[in-house]
């Protein structure tokens, strides 16, 4: 693999996109999840998906099947679903509830935090201890669950640490899920993340989304007037804001600075005013469900999360909207769109999916079109890197150098951005 791998990145120049192989070769692929996927933390799900014990969801990280599961004490244990008798997986069901994980081909039966109990017909003298299930790190910040394959993560404390008073007023924790869409996107998934770094194609493909942001502006086409607005909002806020503990952290043109390539920079987050007059990223920016977490006033902008390699959230006063990624081939991704609301939000009463979910939908189902259309230009024999604007795929570059870095160290320590 080195062999292909090395002579690669040699051909990668700074600052334009990758070679074609990147995006569609097995061996790198393969290389990827070695060396991204098994080693950092990966966001699994919400907490609220799993609110008693007992309930459990699984997930797929490629041929890896994982079991995320609510412990008799409330803890979150994550398992992986293969049977330690014969290798055979146990959950076969996407979520559920078990007071016992029981595999249906010998019936080996284990418990919830993955020790074996029971294996009929095993001689006496099986030391039980040494076949339970293989446990995976499990980690819970805010509502938000992230486990790690790695035998032996980086630290997830920065990541607590930062993201942990962020989500606190979102109240994840008080929440639910009131829908969730999945995709199976024909694009290698890097392809999926260079589109979410930059907005320099929104402009055109995102009618919704430019309504109530100001991040598709940048130094090369922000007028005195967007200045000036965004200047307005961004004091008002300011002021309000701050009566409720809250601050906007991300104040002018531009996406937020994302990833940090020098320092291993796996996540971020920031709070970010709205365009004035929306209250919320919904389809007319007005809030379309009770107000979540901690919320007393609706006016308290976007909050923003995103953790490679695949989370990113935007959460209104009203509802969160998170995005998972997960790879399911060289050129396909595995995409899980939620819709969060409050807890005891009553669909049909507190809330209208049809009002819930388009703001959102559609800019992601844009988004997908918009990378397979990408990964077929990408596989031409034509295809050859270009440069990147300096203006608008600023965080492209950082997310392929931050990429690059992975393939040859694996992460030695954590750090975390707040913009």
């Amino acid at each position: 693999m080195q062999t292909l791998i090395e002579p690669l990145i040699a051909r990668c120049r700074p600052g334009w996109s990758l070679p074609g192989e990147f995006y569609s070769d097995e061996e790198i692929y393969r290389h990827d999840l070695a060396r991204v996927w098994r080693t950092g933390w990966l966001f699994a799900g919400h907490a609220c998906e799993i609110p008693k014990a007992g309930d459990f969801f699984t997930l797929e990280v490629d041929t890896d099947s994982i079991i995320v599961a609510r412990g008799d004490r409330g803890e979150i244990h994550a398992l992986h679903n293969v049977c330690r008798h014969r290798g055979s997986t146990i959950c076969h069901e996407p979520a559920g509830h078990a007071t016992r994980l029981v595999c249906p081909y010998h019936q080996w039966t284990y418990g919830l935090d993955g020790r074996l109990l029971g294996c009929r017909g095993m001689p006496d003298d099986l030391d039980k201890a040494q076949f339970g299930l293989i446990r995976i790190h499990a980690r819970e910040v805010g509502g938000l669950i992230f486990i790690s394959l790695a035998q032996t993560p980086s630290s997830f404390e920065p990541a607590f640490e930062t993201l942990s008073p962020l989500l606190k007023p979102q109240g994840f924790h008080r929440a639910k899920v009131a829908k969730a869409v999945d995709y199976l996107v024909n694009a290698n998934w890097k392809l999926v993340w260079e589109n979410n770094r930059e907005c320099y194609h929104c402009n055109v493909n995102h009618p919704q989304y430019i309504k109530a942001n100001f991040d598709h502006y940048n130094a090369d086409d922000t007028t005195p007037r967007i200045r000036e607005a965004i200047h307005t909002v961004v004091a008002r806020s300011e002021q309000k804001w701050a009566e409720a503990h809250l601050a906007p952290t991300h104040k002018q043109t531009g996406m937020t600075v994302f990833p940090d390539a020098e320092n291993h920079i796996w996540f971020s987050a920031n709070r970010t005013p709205l365009v004035e007059g929306w209250v919320s990223e919904s389809m007319d920016g007005k809030q379309v469900a009770p107000l979540m977490g901690d919320y007393q006033d609706a006016d308290v902008g976007t909050l923003r999360i995103r953790t490679l390699p695949n989370l990113w959230n935007h959460s209104s006063c009203d509802h969160g909207v998170s995005t998972r990624l997960l790879p399911a081939g060289p050129q396909r991704t595995a995409i899980r769109v939620y819709w969060l609301v409050e807890e005891k939000a009553v669909e049909g009463r507190d809330y209208d999916l049809a009002k819930l979910m388009p703001f959102w939908q559609l800019t992601s189902e844009q988004d997908w079109q918009i990378c397979e259309r990408q990964q077929k230009g990408v596989n031409s024999s034509a295809y050859l890197p270009g440069p990147y604007s300096t203006f608008k795929e600023y965080n492209v570059d950082s997310f392929v150098r931050w990429y690059l870095k992975m393939l040859k160290f694996e992460t030695s320590s954590a750090g975390a951005m707040v913009a």
